[in-house]
């Protein structure tokens, strides 16, 4: 357990930074799903609202440390094919 100080506002500062990132991810993980769930029912019009509507949250996960830029990118990629796909089939 801490004993001086400093050590005892790192854990409250710590609490209340995970649970911000925490609330960040989650929000985040919403938005794709929001993303996957049109593109699993077919609706490509959608599909594409809910990526520009998601984009920006994943982003500011990248930029906000929730995530490696690298993995939003990767991630943004992936559905945005998917979508393509879903418009040529």
């Amino acid at each position: 357990m801490a004993n001086t100080a400093s050590a005892k506002k790192r854990i409250r500062q710590t609490e209340r930074l995970t649970a911000r990132n925490r609330a960040r991810r989650a929000r985040m993980r919403t938005f794709v799903k929001k993303v996957e769930e049109a593109i699993l029912n077919g609706n490509g019009e959608v599909a594409r609202a809910a990526l520009r509507e998601a984009q920006p949250e994943l982003q500011r996960a990248a930029t906000k440390g929730v995530l490696h830029r690298n993995n939003v990118a990767r991630k943004l990629s992936r559905l945005a094919a998917r979508i393509k796909g879903l418009s040529a089939g």
